[in-house]
């Protein structure tokens, strides 16, 4: 499983229509092949900083998922209302493992 955690720093005039296309974008993502989760997070403290917690089951699907209509909808909409750029880091999940998440 490839979990991607993409932080997101909004300007406080677009949190709204940053939710409102992050929505969207969920709504289509979680429905693609392979993907497992994907969780759009706001900071308590910082209502205009956004962690995007995103499961794929490969390296495979999580890459699909940068092509998808969706995604690049998504990232150019989203793209002027950013504060500055996003950040995305990949990660390789040691806990659960496999076994124990079916």
């Amino acid at each position: 499983m490839i979990v991607t955690a993409v932080t997101v720093y909004v300007k406080p005039e677009h949190i709204g229509d940053f939710i409102e296309a992050t929505g969207k974008n969920h709504e289509a993502s979680v429905k693609e092949p392979g993907n497992m989760r994907f969780d759009v997070l706001q900071c308590k403290d910082d209502p205009g900083r956004f962690l995007l917690y995103e499961a794929y089951e490969s390296e495979v699907a999580s890459k699909a998922h940068k092509d998808t209509s969706h995604y690049l909808l998504w990232r150019e909409t989203v793209e002027p209302w950013m504060a500055k750029p996003r950040q995305g880091v990949a990660h390789s999940v040691i806990y659960p493992t496999a076994k124990a998440m079916w």
